[in-house]
């Protein structure tokens, strides 16, 4: 099998919204199309895109990742009807250092996710299907457990309006909701700890006080203490999880927190390579029976670092239900499904058309089934599929 074309294009998603750290007025993203023909006089075009929070990287694109991938020969066919991508994902990163894991990361992730694209549908199977047989001995889960992330900062939306948002999340069928906090501008800690309770109380009233439906999300924002007084005024509310609190990089005050802070924490969709990864894992103080890992295969490199990824948990005594990807792409929900993990993140009301799944598959008590269709399933998604088609 042999890649005949490679195209890639920049997307504006572009929004007022804001977390603790970065607004998104300026947000693009990468997209690319690679089609592979196989020998026997078949073809597929696979899609790929980074997910939000990261640039778009048409220079490191055009520059050292698609020259390096149309210089690949042939992609060696897997007896599925497909082909292997680890090997144009190792030419990829001929001639990379090691460290460095950031930009490039998200240019090698855009161009693996449409490897996997096509090498699915050149197999005639969901990329969820390949995935379990491939590596997970068939088993594939029949749904995936999904949570509506939300709650961003906008100008002029107060707590009724954030109340109103997770309304419409729990008209969509998610029981799980997220929400930012340690965001509020020119408060100081004392004065934005208030008004964030006040917030996080009122979702809470809406969620008949059932902590375990609400996770809350810093964005890395606080230092230690601010975390540590968040974590001392949250730590009754029983949440789902309190995310990335910290700066992602800071694995020794996250064991700190963790000494401090015993419900679930959450992090980890700002390490890009399975090497950071095994950093908070050895240095971070998380707790595999509880803590939620947000690794994103899109932003870190793709599929083929993402399964470094997993193995290197099992060895630490981590099972893969304890990802929860972040991102909520199709993409990430494929891997869930295939490989058995734990989870989703979902975007029903930004980030699109990037957020979302397909048009045809309802959410149910935070629950979302498949659909069977061959590759990652963007064609099921109509508003994406319009911005993908068009390259």
């Amino acid at each position: 099998m042999k890649i005949t074309s490679i195209r890639q294009g920049v997307v504006p998603i572009s929004s007022s919204i804001a977390n603790a750290y970065i607004d998104f007025s300026k947000m693009t993203a990468s997209v690319v199309a690679v089609t592979v023909e196989s020998g026997d006089g078949r073809s597929a075009t696979g899609y790929g895109f980074n997910s939000n929070g990261r640039y778009a990287q048409p220079g490191l694109l055009a520059e050292r990742f698609i020259p390096r991938l149309e210089a690949v020969g042939e992609l060696p066919a897997h007896a599925d009807g497909g082909f292997d991508p680890i090997p144009a994902w190792t030419a990829m990163m001929k001639n990379e250092k090691p460290g460095g894991h950031g930009d490039r990361s998200v240019a090698v992730g855009v161009l693996d996710m449409a490897l996997w694209d096509a090498a699915a549908k050149l197999a005639q199977v969901p990329l969820w299907k390949l995935l379990a047989d491939r590596y997970n001995q068939g088993r594939a889960d029949e749904q995936a457990w999904i949570y509506a992330a939300g709650g961003y900062y906008q100008p002029g939306k107060d707590v009724d309006a954030l109340v109103e948002e997770m309304k419409r999340y729990l008209g969509l069928g998610y029981s799980v909701v997220k929400m930012k906090i340690g965001g509020s501008p020119g408060m100081g800690l004392r004065e934005a700890l208030l008004l964030d309770l006040q917030r996080i109380e009122a979702v809470l009233k809406l969620l008949d006080g059932q902590g375990h439906r609400l996770c809350v999300d810093v964005n890395g924002r606080f230092g230690l203490h601010a975390a540590l007084s968040y974590g001392a005024a949250i730590q009754g509310f029983g949440l789902r999880w309190y995310e990335e609190p910290l700066d992602p990089l800071d694995y020794s005050t996250h064991a700190t927190l963790a000494e401090h802070y015993a419900p679930p924490l959450a992090t980890g969709e700002n390490l890009f390579s399975m090497l950071d990864a095994r950093n908070l894992i050895r240095h971070g103080g998380l707790r595999p029976d509880r803590d939620v890992l947000q690794f994103d295969p899109a932003l870190s490199y793709g599929l083929v670092e993402y399964l470094r990824t997993l193995e290197m948990l099992r060895e630490h005594g981590w099972s893969p239900r304890r990802c929860v990807p972040h991102g909520g792409h199709q993409f990430a929900l494929n891997i869930a499904v295939g490989l058995g993990l734990g989870g989703n993140e979902s975007y029903p009301e930004v980030f699109a058309p990037f957020g979302g799944f397909a048009d045809s598959t309802p959410v149910e008590n935070s629950r979302i089934r498949m659909p069977d269709i061959p590759g990652i399933g963007f064609e099921a998604k109509s508003d994406l599929h319009a911005v993908l088609r068009d390259l």
